[in-house]
């Protein structure tokens, strides 16, 4: 290190994963004392959606399986015992998922080696560094909350150690731009998500004793540039487009992130190259709305071409797409997935509701019929298809008899995967004018919807009983080793556990016979080596 100035030490907030297992850990082990196994590591791995999070644990799960407790349950008591301390603000998703609201996945990623490429070095303790940058998000209010008492955290915390310089940025900083630098002045640095290319020069200023604000255009941030994988070295999420331009009532990410803007597709292959010669087998291709892809640049919707070239890709195993709008849907996509060896048989489509009302109000469009028709027609072009989707349970507009049509599609299409989340209002957004249901009847009812669909899940884990799957080995827990199939998304679904005769290296895929299941997760028995010759 030379001088503070030329090379400050930074501590990035609300980007290390490590920050949020050691929150997650202690509360696990409050709630579960000496129940908690010493070898469990709480694992947190980065969402790849704004809707869902930023930041993703199963530990419930896969806790509630050992210690023999409801996992849901599991999982809220851990979100209580955080409660209003924690960096982010916590959902319960699902049978028992939690999920974290703090700072976008791929923004960090870039962010941090965009720094470190700067000639800056990320390091965890405040008081070690010369600035603290705080990434916010703006998008749910315990969230918004919990950023601006982020930030007056660290502000206070300035001449404690080596700290001079508080740089704010993310999705608040852009959302209520000239707002935040004006009623928290204490902050040195604020960046509009589309100035994130001047944090380094802001930093250096900063720390100097001059302050730094500038919000560029939103549509400006960039995509493109090196990456840090925050997670395990076989998978990664890859960015096909930013922003959005579905425009639903009750979503703030238009305003938030932009319109939508497809990356050029030689960019997105060169990246998933390079992050296969990085020894990455499983790409998931995400977008706020992946099935618009190129349609801004190429003047027609390039999904199917653009899942052709990375399957191409030497060295790739496995390709997923990730958040399909329903209406964009098309039998070439479905075709494209159907033929295509590496990509696989999973498709997330989030419908949201099945009241055509409903999904009028929210700016959508179809019904509960258009969605089941759909869900039959790739289901009977793909016989073992995985279907997902997200719903949303309590819009300002939905009545007994709309909420009662939910229930149908739930019933009637029993999805293999589903999430469920009470509407959460957000200011600026049409749906936020309309007058609210009670939080309580929310919260009942996404409680509803997940209990019936869990009758689905269960079947289809019965299903899964005597078939062969190819399983992505990720570890080892209590005796046995653990992965995902085809049919499990990162950080979203449920898991393979499974014995083996052979040792097992993670990253490896390895066939397993299913031979039992336990809730949501299936057990098996990896195939011998010779067995598979």
């Amino acid at each position: 290190m030379t001088t503070a100035v030329e090379c400050p030490f930074i501590w990035a907030d609300m980007t290390i994963p490590g920050i949020l297992e050691e929150k997650l850990s202690s509360a696990l082990k409050a709630v579960l004392g000496e129940e908690l196994p010493a070898d469990f590591r709480a694992s947190v791995t980065p969402s790849a959606d704004l809707r869902f999070g930023d930041y993703q644990s199963n530990a419930a799960m896969v806790l509630a399986k050992r210690c023999r407790t409801n996992p849901r349950a599991l999982a809220q008591q851990v979100a209580d015992r955080i409660g209003q301390d924690a960096v982010c603000s916590l959902e319960i998703a699902g049978p028992g998922f939690i999920n974290f609201r703090i700072r976008p996945e791929f923004y960090a990623a870039r962010l941090l080696a965009m720094l470190a490429g700067d000639g800056f070095t990320i390091c965890n303790d405040m008081t070690e560094c010369d600035a603290v940058i705080v990434n916010t998000c703006g998008f749910i209010e315990d969230a918004k909350k919990e950023s601006i008492d982020t930030i007056l955290e660290c502000c206070a915390a300035k001449g404690e150690g080596s700290l001079k310089c508080v740089a704010v940025t993310g999705c608040l900083a852009e959302r209520y731009r000239e707002e935040l630098a004006q009623e928290i002045p204490e902050a040195d640095v604020v960046l509009g998500i589309g100035s994130n290319g001047k944090i380094g020069e802001a930093i250096r200023k900063a720390v100097m004793g001059e302050h730094f604000t500038e919000y560029g255009e939103k549509e400006s941030l960039s995509m493109e540039g090196e990456r840090m994988l925050a997670n395990e070295p076989w998978f990664a999420y890859v960015k096909v487009a930013e922003g959005c331009d579905n425009r639903c009532s009750y979503c703030a990410i238009p305003l938030i992130r932009g319109r939508f803007r497809s990356r050029p597709m030689e960019n997105v292959i060169e990246e998933c190259k390079e992050l296969a010669a990085r020894g990455v087998t499983e790409l998931n291709l995400v977008a706020q709305d992946t099935t618009r892809y190129g349609e801004d640049i190429y003047g027609e919707g390039r999904l199917p071409e653009l899942i052709d070239a990375v399957c191409e890709i030497e060295g790739v195993h496995w390709v997923r797409i990730l958040y399909c709008y329903p209406d964009r849907v098309t039998d070439k996509l479905i075709d494209t997935i159907a033929r295509q060896p590496k990509a696989v048989h999973y498709f997330d489509i989030p419908v949201q509701h099945a009241s055509a009302h409903v999904l009028r109000d929210m700016n959508r469009r179809g019904d509960r019929r258009s969605i089941t028709a759909l869900c039959q027609k790739i289901r009977e072009k793909i016989p073992d298809v995985v279907l997902r989707t997200t719903l949303i349970a309590g819009f300002p507009t939905e009545s007994e008899e709309d909420f009662a049509e939910l229930c149908k599609l739930v019933e009637e299409v029993r999805f293999d995967r589903l999430g469920c989340f009470a509407y959460s209002q957000e200011e600026d957004t049409p749906a936020a004018e309309l007058e609210q249901i009670p939080e309580e009847v929310r919260r009942r009812r996404a409680e509803i919807i997940m209990e019936l669909q869990m009758s689905a899940a269960f079947d289809f884990a019965d299903r899964c009983t005597g078939r062969t799957l190819e399983v992505l080995a990720e570890g080892w827990e209590d005796g046995q080793y653990y992965g995902r199939s085809y049919m499990d998304a990162p950080d979203i679904d449920t898991r393979v556990y499974f014995t083996s005769e052979d040792e097992i290296e993670p990253g490896s895929y390895v066939p397993v016979l299913i031979t039992d299941t336990d809730g949501y997760d299936l057990i098996g028995i990896a195939k011998a080596k010779e067995d598979t010759k």
